[in-house]
């Protein structure tokens, strides 16, 4: 790379400093509607209770980042979510993942992935230019490629999370069920049986029992709190679950019958589950021994006598 290229990108590193720098001050800022108002709205006595928010707090570095970069990082998320859209979809992932409906502060998680990814690709092509393997426009292609990568990966990142939260609840809802069944025959109630797993049980699915004992203490019915866990989870199995329940405390029937009934279809599900898995993974298997162990067989088998004909020959 020339002494005139590398005086090009430092001199573009410097511009976008300076235009960063230019555009954070205090009177370039553009002052909304909400920081005129809020400080005559605000309450400076009532100091609000955390017990009553639904909302997780964020950890990790994107509140460190926040105060530093916050107006770029907000437009940018901004941005994103034009370009992506389908925020509807983001916040229902979120909640199957555990974490906060927050489809803004995922966007700027996924602006930060990007520029992690923009600046990977950027150093590998500050070494390919440096080299003479790789042209300006090929440099910066490499650079846009990253950047997407870098966002979309974040993405799936959280597709896999919600993916494996959904298995590990499946793996404890036969056992919760089941404890649910004897809580009602022993004699509790709906929400007495809730609570007695809730304080022996621990895991993913006991946490969002947590929150719909929680909703029903608040307030809120029982069927309106088993409707709102169905709804989070977005499992087959457990919304037919919460279906029997909810029919059963609407119409009086039985709790202690349905809880056992259904509990028992939860283990049939999971046992044609680990026998779908068995089936998937016996056919995973013939690979390599159909491919690997098979031919070597035939060689060990076929060896002697080819070698025998062609001594004689």
């Amino acid at each position: 790379m020339s002494l005139l290229n590398w005086g090009l990108v430092s001199g573009a590193l410097f511009g976008s400093g300076l235009l960063l720098v230019w555009r954070g001050l205090p009177r370039n800022r553009r002052t909304v509607l909400m920081d005129r108002v809020g400080p005559y709205l605000r309450d400076e006595v009532a100091i609000p209770s955390t017990l009553l928010s639904g909302a997780v707090t964020a950890r990790g570095w994107v509140p460190v980042l926040t105060p530093v970069l916050g107006p770029t990082l907000t437009r940018a998320a901004r941005l994103v979510d034009q370009v992506i859209g389908d925020g509807a979809t983001v916040r229902r992932r979120l909640l199957r993942a555990g974490r906060a409906p927050d489809v803004e502060l995922f966007r700027v998680q996924q602006v930060l992935a990007g520029v992690a990814g923009a600046g990977a690709a950027l150093v590998m092509s500050m070494i390919g230019l440096a080299t003479g393997q790789l042209g300006a426009i090929v440099a910066v292609v490499m650079v846009l490629i990253g950047a997407a990568i870098g966002v979309v990966g974040w993405d799936q990142v959280l597709s896999r999370r919600a993916a494996a939260r959904e298995e590990r609840m499946l793996t404890e809802f036969p056992t919760i069920a089941e404890f649910l069944a004897l809580a009602v025959g022993a004699g509790e109630g709906a929400v007495g049986a809730l609570d007695r797993v809730c304080r022996l049980s621990r895991g993913d699915l006991s946490n969002e029992l947590r929150l719909c004992l929680s909703d029903a203490r608040a307030g809120a019915s029982l069927p309106v709190a088993l409707t709102g866990l169905a709804d989070r989870t977005g499992l087959p199995s457990l919304a037919r679950f919460v279906d029997g329940i909810v029919v059963a405390v609407e119409r009086g029937t039985p709790l202690s019958e349905v809880l056992r009934a259904q509990a028992q279809d939860v283990r049939e599900a999971g046992r044609r589950a680990i026998m779908e898995t068995a089936g998937r993974k016996e056919i995973l298997m013939m690979v390599p021994v159909v491919f690997f162990i098979l031919p070597t067989t035939i060689v060990f088998a076929l060896f002697p006598g080819l070698s025998f004909f062609d001594f004689t020959i």
